[in-house]
């Protein structure tokens, strides 16, 4: 019984993590599975009971029907299911219905049972033994003006529903129905990118503890100069989140920037980058990482420094290469105001960029139950004259994104560009932005400043 208690107690309380020249910094707390479940089901309500009705009102769609089939679920219906739903069962159809003010939105699951305690299951197989009947009768008896089916050019979170079960659907709605159905890609984006009141009270914690698997991993905790390799560091990452039964939605990527004569160009940043360099002094490391957590997630990504025999701090030529990738930060969140496009975004920041002598690139996409969510797409690394289609939508109050880009900044004694790579997650609140849990400002240091050694 002890050895299976101090085996659960290493693999699910992280050791003591350390900020640049502070002591100790306590882990934020990783909730039980049970509390985690509450969590997320307490947020669904929220959503369903708060949020739906406006985004339909506000798109006009009356109806919204989602319809999926177990391990090939529509990305929309994957973020309504409850925490004990992995999946859909069998075929999983919702069906949501604007009865008005006063009524509100009812829910329903055209389904042998209730999916949760959210949606009413709305079949008995006894009187219509064929689902497609039964979701055909609801309809009719409902008479939607608008049948949001979801289906987009654009969005692949939006496009959700299969050719086989749009065949099967229209083969059971009447004529009369089948002309009312419209593209429900706005209400969906809508759904997936807006970020409520209790899901911003969870959201800081999330990217803190992101935060400080970061800075544990690029610390003397897990590198030693001329042993380490950035591949070791990649898969202490990967070990470190299952080990506090948290998940990520993609492989973390760890790389070193030196005095050599490589040139680090956006291809060997992005997909040519080499596995297994050996960490050495005078190496500016570069990690990307990101953790889902409450099904949220984090996209992260920042800069240490390995100090040379005799150095102290980060060389001033680095340091101030970094407060440019800071300035770009700035100056793209500065053009954020409600309504403009993510091409509007992106051109009038690059503008100001290279007004300031800055050559940045700008990367940066709205965050949330997505890695890569739905929203306004305010760049891409290898189109940065505007990206057709999901650059073109809108920016609306209340949405998260990862602020991701870098500036490409000569260092003198290198003889060479050095990229500050960065990613932090913020929140636009409709007149404001606001990084979720602050941003790097200083490069750490590896080892850390130790307050008690000179």
């Amino acid at each position: 019984m002890r050895s299976t208690l101090l085996l659960l107690i290493s693999l699910f309380i992280l050791p003591p993590l350390y900020a640049q020249s502070v002591g100790p910094v306590a882990p934020s707390l990783v909730l039980s599975e049970r509390d985690r479940a509450k969590q997320i089901d307490d947020v669904l309500e929220d959503r369903f009971t708060n949020l739906l009705p406006q985004l339909m009102r506000r798109e006009g769609i009356d109806m919204w029907v989602i319809i999926s089939r177990e391990y090939n679920e529509d990305p929309v219906l994957k973020t309504m299911l409850p925490s004990t739903w992995l999946s859909a069962r069998r075929r999983t159809i919702m069906v949501f219905f604007d009865r008005g003010d006063k009524e509100g939105v009812e829910k329903l699951a055209i389904a042998r049972y209730d999916v949760g305690t959210l949606l009413k299951g709305a079949w008995d197989i006894d009187v219509r033994p064929n689902q497609w009947d039964a979701l055909a009768a609801i309809i009719a008896e409902r008479k939607p003006k608008k049948i949001g089916l979801n289906r987009s050019t654009n969005y692949a979170h939006a496009d959700g529903l299969t050719v086989t079960e749009q065949t099967e659907f229209l083969e059971k709605l009447p004529a009369e129905y089948q002309k009312r159905i419209v593209s429900a890609e706005k209400l969906a984006v809508g759904w997936l990118e807006t970020r409520t009141p209790k899901e911003m009270a969870l959201y800081p914690m999330i990217c803190r503890l992101s935060h400080q698997i970061i800075q544990e991993g690029l610390s003397e905790q897990v590198i030693q100069p001329g042993v380490t390799t950035t591949d070791d560091v990649v898969w202490w990452f990967r070990q470190r989140i299952t080990n506090l039964g948290l998940d990520t939605w993609f492989h973390p990527t760890v790389d070193v920037q030196r005095a050599d004569s490589n040139d680090f160009n956006h291809l060997r940043t992005f997909s040519k980058r080499p596995d297994k360099e050996v960490i050495q002094a005078g190496d500016l490391l570069h990690v990307d990482f990101g953790i889902t957590y409450l099904r949220l997630n984090t996209d992260q990504q920042q800069h240490a420094y390995v100090l040379r025999p005799g150095e102290t701090s980060v060389p001033e030529s680095i340091r101030k290469a970094f407060q440019k990738g800071n300035r770009l930060q700035d100056i793209l969140t500065e053009q954020f105001v409600a309504g403009k496009s993510g091409n509007q975004l992106l051109l009038s920041a690059l503008d100001q960029a290279s007004k300031e002598g800055i050559k940045g690139t700008i990367y940066s996409h709205p965050i949330g139950v997505h890695g890569h969510a739905a929203g306004p797409t305010i760049g891409l690394w290898d189109q940065q004259k505007g990206v057709p289609g999901p650059g073109d939508y809108p920016l609306q109050a209340n949405t998260a994104y990862s602020i991701e880009l870098n500036a490409a900044v000569e260092i003198p004694e290198w003889k060479k560009m050095v990229r500050i790579m960065l990613e932090e997650d913020g929140f636009f609140d409709g007149q404001k932005f606001r990084y979720i849990d602050g941003r790097q400002t200083e490069i750490y240091t590896i080892p850390r400043t130790l307050g008690y050694v000179r």
